[in-house]
């Protein structure tokens, strides 16, 4: 929906994937803020980056991972929420 699958991408050479343009741009690029803001005020995504890039990852790319991450979790968060009005109101 938000346009973090990844598409296969590959030049002959290299083996590559890279966001899905499709999907809703807004929610993509409040996704994209959501790990820059996790990325500079969080460790556990700081730890995350530096693991990936030593193996080899590029930033672009592990950005691209959690940005799946992310959407999971918003996913989650709002399919827990109980759906209809609320009963005491």
């Amino acid at each position: 929906m938000c346009g973090v699958s990844p598409v296969e991408r590959s030049s002959g050479k290299s083996q590559r994937r890279r966001l899905n343009r499709g999907g809703n741009r807004q929610a993509n690029a409040a996704l994209f803020r959501i790990v820059l803001s996790r990325l500079r005020w969080e460790e556990r995504p700081r730890t995350y980056l530096q693991r990936r890039t030593a193996e080899g990852k590029t930033k672009r790319e592990v950005i691209r991972c959690l940005k799946r991450y992310v959407a999971r979790e918003i996913f989650r968060c709002i399919a827990a929420l109980p759906f209809g009005p609320s009963p005491a109101a």
